[in-house]
């Protein structure tokens, strides 16, 4: 990866604290872009004029200067491939346009170098911005950290200038500066953007942290066991950087062919002039001849056989909120045959609510009661699982009674009175403390019962007995079971479960789904390492995910799909296609709606084929006319064009819906 991503600075004392701004390349920084634009204005200007009549001098430099601003770079690389003793449909399609110009077709040749640039300037974009998000990445690790000195002083430092044995100290809210160990201290750190866990997860002495994961309420002593340069944060950025080089270029059906393509064209041109000139013909004639044949046998008809379908199912697929990003992923999505599910934030909401509350009988509360005095309790408290708790009690519409006193204590819960009686909320081991009353025996065997269907129990007591236990966890997203049966009925093999939430939560999801492979506790790299697994088997992986922790195995999957509604910039810039609107059961539409563009595509490579081995046969068998030749020529182009165009109809959409059930 680039050496100045991950460079150290010299070692130095900050004198402040800046924010860093956000990366994100913009559009007319790129010279493709600013290319693009020139050649399409000049076009657009044109038009008009030309249509309706005016003389040849108001519109002609116009077009000149759309084929130049538009056609200079993709030819110049032509002939710098030629010099590499390569031929591809680049330079063909701008021989071409020039081409149109020589018989009079100076609108058509102009559209196609406009089509071309600005293809090309959406591609560069997507690349720059793809490069900002992994660079950005970076920025999730803070600028500074609390450097603990051996005398006991503290200093501010850069955080990259931290090296191993380091000592620094994590404040309540902020950032961890580094991969390390905790040596003391007690908190809840938020490391969603790391292992995906929806939940905070308790830290204290020996527990491990990563840079870039948020600190709860609690202070800790960390002592820093990698460099800056070899932390998770700086491995997902390197595993995203090599998987997007390493990933093996796909290419649209007609681009496999381009090279061969080209050739036999251009030497096919050449022999359809010379030949009849070697026997005697007139200059003219051959030319004309020649020229003929390069117009019906340009690989335009076979362009759009491909092109429309691929494009149609986007633009169908982007209305029903699913953005897919090129041609070629729309074409690879059909592909498919093994999915790969990250599970907080894709096959569930990402959200803790509570989903069981549990009165001890003799508790003398009901479950509206019990609710209401947690409610009050966690009132005053911004953890996700009191956010949660007090959620659930505005949905009943429970009158949350007022509390006074509160404290929090970080990996224990939170204390208050309410109504008079001291409530306490949080972890039943620690609240309980090994107590062996009754009611404590009780509420450790609902929790246990919970925790083994895999929620996150919440214990809560009244004056110092336990009266019920509330249980918490993450829900799926509606239609997640039918989605993971429709994938497994496209592909012919059931998904796969890739996490880093704990193996309990994890197969419980998985069994509620119907997903037998469940990989859990995973980080990063473990994710990679399984979708690489697979593609080594011969398999082409559909990674589906949504967090920064997910975006090295969506760019080494053969396919990879974000959602889009909470999804990291770097999954959305990562990913081939987005949910923008989280709807799940989205994505086996569109890999079934990819199998039939693709099908499309076959039948108007036929129809293009037959179109342009009659024209090629009638011009070298017979005397084919220029007109009818280019009329023949233009009229596939056409029928293929408009039979591509079926993809954009709704009922195809249904129809997709329809075919894996």
């Amino acid at each position: 990866m680039p050496s100045t991503l991950l460079r150290r600075p010299e070692r130095a004392v900050p004198t402040s604290t800046t924010t860093t701004p956000r990366r994100r390349t913009r559009v007319f920084a790129l010279a493709e872009a600013r290319w693009a634009a020139a050649a399409t204005l000049a076009f657009l200007t044109a038009l008009p004029l030309h249509l309706t009549g005016a003389p040849a001098w108001a519109w002609g430099p116009l077009y000149a200067v759309a084929y130049a601003a538009g056609g200079w770079e993709p030819a110049w690389a032509g002939l710098v491939a030629l010099r590499e003793r390569t031929l591809d449909v680049d330079l063909l399609m701008i021989v071409a346009a020039l081409g149109a110009v020589a018989i009079g077709q100076v609108m058509d040749g102009a559209l196609l170098i406009v089509i071309f640039a600005t293809s090309g300037a959406l591609e560069a974009l997507a690349t720059a911005r793809t490069a900002d998000s992994v660079r950005g990445l970076l920025d999730l690790a803070p600028d500074t950290a609390t450097l603990l000195l051996d005398d006991g002083e503290e200093r501010t430092v850069a955080s990259g200038d931290l090296v191993v044995g380091d000592t620094v100290l994590i404040r309540p809210g902020e950032r961890v500066g580094a991969d390390g160990r905790v040596l003391d201290g007690c908190s809840e750190v938020d490391q969603a953007t790391i292992t995906g866990e929806p939940l905070p997860v308790a830290k204290q002495a020996g527990d491990e942290v990563f840079a870039g994961t948020v600190n709860g309420t609690g202070a800790l002593r960390v002592k820093v066991e990698r460099d800056a340069s070899d932390s998770v944060v700086a491995r997902i950025v390197a595993m995203v950087e090599e998987a997007s080089r390493t990933k093996a270029p796909t290419q649209l059906f007609i681009e496999k062919v381009e090279q061969r393509y080209s050739i036999g064209i251009v030497l096919a041109t050449l022999a359809v002039f010379a030949v009849p000139l070697a026997f005697g013909s007139g200059l003219t004639g051959s030319l004309l001849r020649a020229m003929t044949f390069m117009i019906v046998a340009s690989p335009c008809a076979v362009v759009l056989a491909t092109m429309p379908p691929l494009l149609s199912a986007i633009a169908n697929a982007g209305r029903h909120g699913v953005l897919v990003k090129s041609a070629v992923v729309m074409e690879r999505l059909g592909r498919v045959d093994a999915v790969a599910l990250d599970k907080t934030g894709t096959l569930t909401e990402g959200t803790p609510r509570v989903t069981d509350v549990r009165p001890l009988a003799e508790s003398g509360l009901d479950a509206d009661e019990l609710l209401a005095v947690a409610a009050a309790a966690e009132h005053p408290s911004e953890h996700p699982l009191a956010r949660a708790v007090v959620r659930a009690a505005r949905e009943r519409d429970l009158r949350i009674p007022p509390a006074e006193g509160f404290a929090s204590s970080p990996g224990v819960g939170v204390t208050a009175t309410v109504g008079g009686h001291a409530i306490a909320v949080g972890a039943p081991a620690r609240l309980t403390g090994g107590s062996d009353d009754g009611a404590a025996v009780g509420a450790a065997a609902v929790a246990g019962e919970l925790e083994g269907a895999g929620r996150t129990a919440v214990l809560v007591r009244r004056d110092g007995v336990a009266v019920g236990v509330l249980g918490i966890a993450d829900r799926l997203r509606p239609g997640a079971a039918a989605t993971v049966a429709s994938l497994t009925a496209l592909t012919g093999t059931a998904p796969m479960l890739l996490t880093g939430d704990n193996p309990r939560a994890a197969a419980r999801l998985a069994a509620e789904v119907g997903i037998g492979d469940v990989r859990a506790g995973l980080l990063p790299d473990d994710k990679v390492a399984a979708v690489r697994e697979q593609g080594a088997a011969g398999r082409k992986v559909l990674m589906i995910g949504d967090g920064v922790n997910d975006a090295p195995a969506l760019a080494a999957a053969h396919t990879g799909i974000a959602m889009g509604r909470a999804g990291s910039d770097l999954a959305l810039q990562t990913a081939d296609a987005v949910v923008v609107r989280d709807e799940l059961a989205a994505v086996p539409q569109v890999v079934a709606l990819s199998r039939r563009a693709r099908g499309l595509v076959v039948q108007n490579l036929v129809i293009a084929s037959v179109f342009i081995s009659g024209l090629v046969v009638w011009d070298l068998a017979g005397h084919l006319p220029l007109p009818l030749g280019v009329l023949g020529h233009e009229g596939s182009t056409v029928v293929v064009g408009l039979n591509g165009l079926r993809m954009l109809r709704e009922a195809t959409w249904r129809r997709a819906g329809g075919a894996h059930r």
